[in-house]
This record gives structure tokens, sequence and C-alpha cells, in this order.
């Protein structure tokens, strides 16, 4: 695949993000999903889009890609206006959305024929064996989408935004609800899209994906970028440790807005030797059975949590 290079200083922005704002007239009143957000992802970056539910990221995405418009500021692709100039910035990008949306009266490859007809591609069939290829899906290429599993689907929704060979790719949670084989399919070929030069605009649920794969995080809270840096200095900002073991016990009560539970598993954040010491006490006191004690690493999860709690106390 071929990567246009241009000149070192001279390129612009992959993805330019200016003082957008998005406003909803509903029945409450203006709901405000985007409240000026700006930042800039550079050509051959991958980029993580961080935030909870309802934090504006799939708003972001859709103004990117035509769907909606946005009541303020600018979105460019490789300096093309997503407005202005529609046709050029949407050949230059590839979107693999969250929803499982799919023709149900073609085959797999009749699918990736009829997308790139789209884009005013012929003779792709090439391309097209190499993506079924790379995705799993060349013993479903002559199947109907009626017939595909859910996993099957979703492989097709990504084969649906490379049939273009598009410089930037933007996976709206490209994994929810998908089995571990296909997660590890994926993001193998992004990341070998990546390294030839497409940038890679990430959303995600999972934090230790986008731990593992991006470069740079945004995180968005009620529609504002609460946090921008790269990946390493999030991490390196964390609380260096972390106090992990399991219980059936119910913990005191002083702990659980400190603590992060998921089943019986509670993790403590532990920045020195103290905290450790200090926690294991009162976890003993207040008659805790702990099992499989650990000190680990702060993760990506943990700098998450850290910085959506600080965002909700200066609310």
């Amino acid at each position: 695949m071929n990567i246009d290079n241009n000149a070192a200083g001279s390129a612009p922005a992959a993805l330019s993000f200016s003082s957008v704002s998005k406003t909803y007239n509903t029945a409450k009143g203006e709901f405000k999903a985007l409240k000026s957000v700006s930042f800039d992802i550079q050509p051959g970056e991958f980029f993580g889009l961080l935030g909870p539910n309802g934090a504006g990221k799939t708003t972001l995405i859709s103004i990117l890609a035509g769907l909606t418009r946005a009541t303020g500021g600018s979105v460019r692709v490789h300096g093309h206006d997503v407005v202005t100039q529609f046709a050029d910035a949407r050949r230059a990008i590839g979107v693999v959305p969250q929803e499982l949306v799919f023709d149900p009266f073609f085959s797999v490859r009749e699918i990736l024929r009829v997308q790139s007809g789209y884009f005013g591609i012929r003779s792709n069939g090439a391309w097209i064996d190499e993506l079924l290829e790379s995705l799993g899906l060349a013993d479903k290429a002559n199947s109907n989408m009626r017939q595909l599993s859910g996993g099957m689907k979703r492989r097709v929704l990504v084969a649906q935004a490379l049939v273009h060979k598009p410089r930037v790719i933007v996976l709206d949670e490209p994994t929810a609800g998908v089995d571990v084989e296909l997660r590890q399919t994926l993001w193998q070929f992004i990341a070998k899209l990546n390294k030839l030069g497409h940038t890679v605009l990430l959303t995600t649920h999972y934090l230790e994906e986008a731990e593992a794969l991006c470069g740079r995080i945004a995180m968005l809270k009620n529609g504002e970028v609460v946090a921008l840096a790269r990946t390493s200095e999030l991490l390196s900002g964390a609380a260096k440790n972390v106090l992990r073991f399991k219980t059936d016990s119910t913990i005191p009560n002083e702990y659980l807005d400190r603590a992060r539970i998921t089943g019986r598993i509670v993790q403590l954040n532990a920045p020195t030797a103290l905290d450790v010491e200090q926690h294991l006490a009162a976890m003993r006191e207040a008659g805790v059975d702990m099992h499989d004690i650990e000190i680990r690493k702060a993760d990506l999860e943990d700098v998450f949590l850290d910085v959506m709690k600080k965002q909700e106390a200066t609310a």
C-alpha cells in the first residue's frame, strides 16, 4: 500500500479539531454535547479518544464522518474541511462504526466491491482478497451477510472501512462484544497498517487496549477535553503502585469511594509502602478476609478513573 509522505514540518495534521461545539435542542432545553473541543492528531499517530458513555466521543466522530454538523468550530482531515471539502475529507478516512449496519442481500465480497464503487475504485480484487485474508474472512467471502455471526459482521465492517485504503482509520468501539480471536486479529492488522503510515483514531472502553496501542490519548468528560498527553506521561503521573486482593467480605465504608471493585477483586492506590501497610491494617481491623494479595503498577484504567473523579469533584 502506498502512503503519501509530505516534507517534514510542511504536512497538515491528519485530523484537526478546532473549537468544535455541538448543541442539541431537547424538550428540557439545550444540551451541549461538545464544548469547544480542540486537538490535533499527527500523520502516523495511533491516538486514543477515551471517555465515559455520553462524554461526546461518538458525536465528535459523527461530525468527522460528516454524519452530523457541528454547531461551531471546524474539523479537517489532512487539511480538508469536512463540510466545505467533504469529498476530499471523506476519501481520506475510513470509519468503523459501533453499530452493526449491513446489507442483507449481498455476499461479503459483493459488499466490498460495492463499497469500492462508492469511491470510484475498480479492479481492486487483490486488495479485497488481502482484507478478507487478514481479517479471517476468506472462507466467508461468498457467504450472505445474514449467515454471519455478530463477530464476522464486525470484521466485514472493518473491511468496508479499509477497502479504499484511507490515510486515516477511525475505530469507534471496534471490539465491543466480540471474541478474543477477533480482537487479536484486528489489532495485528491495524498495527501493521499503522506501521505503514496510516493514522489511527480509536475509541474504546477496553482501556488495556488503549494502553497497549495508543501513543497519545485524549480524555473527554461532559463534552470537554479533560486530559491530553502521551500515554507514558499519563501513566508516569499516576500513583506508582496499586494494592490488589480478592475477598468475599465487605470492605469498610470509608474505602468504598476510593476502591476499584470488580466482583471479588478490590484495588486501592498505594503510592508508598506506608500506604500499603495502612490499607492492609485497616482491612484486617475490619475483619476483611483477603486472598491473592499483590502489588502492581498503576495502569491506564487507574489514570482514567482518577481523572474522571477529579472532574466530578471540580464540577
